[in-house]
């Protein structure tokens, strides 16, 4: 069975072989140097030999200077399908789909509102929840201001995710932030995020590709994310670091596949034996027996971790086999 002909086949509700694994980071900028994107990507893969080859997006939504009060989001320029952001990372996507591989599933990873909105404000400020506050207080000081600004980032997410689709990715990793319970309240996260997360996962569903919805971050309020499911086939969120467990999540998700089981900055993966790791992993797997299931971790590992670590984890998930 290939790569390819097992992640489906858990998508399709169908016994794998094994259970599929899908593990990513933020690769150091020294090694992306050294390397170059595409060269970097091809070791990850070949030295894990996980199942599903993400590719990262390092090519953001370009900052834009002084952003600090509700009329400085006029500053947020239309953006363009050509513009060099979003072209060389559609050229990463290609060189990767291009090269001769073991038959496996190419996911890109595509930001959505919140993490996109966060990008335009940086450097200026370093601190993820500082700017979430900020956000929220220029959105309920001059909403046309901040909504008139996400529409255009938004417009250049929709050309990347075409972009990215045309480039040769049979799927989108759709990173969805905002969701923290003491930032927005309902009303505001469906207005400023959720409508537009819609709209483009709506247009990654009409590009026939499959979807990956990436629920980032801690303190979630769960509740946010109703009618997420319609638009995505996996969902990952943090486990760990959230009140909602793999057990609990086939409720709230229900026929979805499910990917996780790993915490990703601690735990067995990271501080674990190799034995500690195999055992830990054969006890997920086998709680989740029936359940559309791809092992993987809350979300992306620490860049210094050694791809043989890794290899571990993937090696582990192949020696159940049902």
């Amino acid at each position: 069975m290939t790569k390819r002909e097992r992640v489906q086949r858990v998508l399709d509700g169908k016994r794998p072989d094994y259970t599929p694994t899908s593990f990513s980071l933020h690769f150091p900028k020294d090694r992306e140097a050294a390397l170059g994107t595409v060269e970097t990507h091809r070791q990850f893969f070949l030295e894990t030999d996980v199942d599903i080859l993400k590719v990262m997006n390092e090519h953001q939504t370009p900052s834009v200077a002084g952003i600090r009060v509700p009329s400085d989001w006029q500053k947020v320029p239309t953006f363009s399908r050509t513009d060099s952001f979003i072209q060389e990372q559609a050229a990463v996507i290609k060189e990767i789909c291009d090269t001769k591989r073991e038959d496996a599933p190419v996911v890109a990873t595509i930001h959505g509102t919140c993490a996109s909105t966060i990008h335009a404000m940086r450097p200026e400020y370093s601190d993820y929840y500082e700017i979430r506050r900020v956000q929220a207080e220029h959105y309920r000081a001059h909403p046309t201001y901040f909504i008139d600004a996400v529409k255009r980032i938004v417009e250049a997410q929709s050309y990347m995710i075409e972009e990215s689709v045309k480039a040769g990715a049979d799927g989108i990793y759709f990173a969805v932030l905002g969701g923290e319970r003491d930032i927005y309240t309902h009303d505001e996260f469906d207005a400023v995020v959720k409508a537009h997360d819609f709209e483009l996962l709506a247009l990654c569903r009409s590009l026939g590709v499959s979807v990956t919805l990436h629920l980032c971050k801690k303190g979630l309020d769960f509740e946010y994310f109703n009618g997420y499911e319609q638009y995505c086939d996996i969902v990952n969120w943090g486990v760990y670091e959230n009140d909602l467990s793999l057990e609990q999540g086939q409720r709230r998700f229900v026929g979805k596949t499910l990917m996780g089981g790993l915490a990703n900055r601690s735990g067995v993966l990271v501080d674990g034996s190799d034995a500690e790791l195999e055992a830990e992993i054969h006890s997920i797997i086998r709680a989740m027996e029936g359940v559309p299931f791809i092992l993987g971790a809350d979300c992306t590992l620490p860049s210094d971790i050694s791809y043989a670590r890794i290899r571990t984890a993937v090696d582990a998930a192949r020696s159940v086999v049902w």
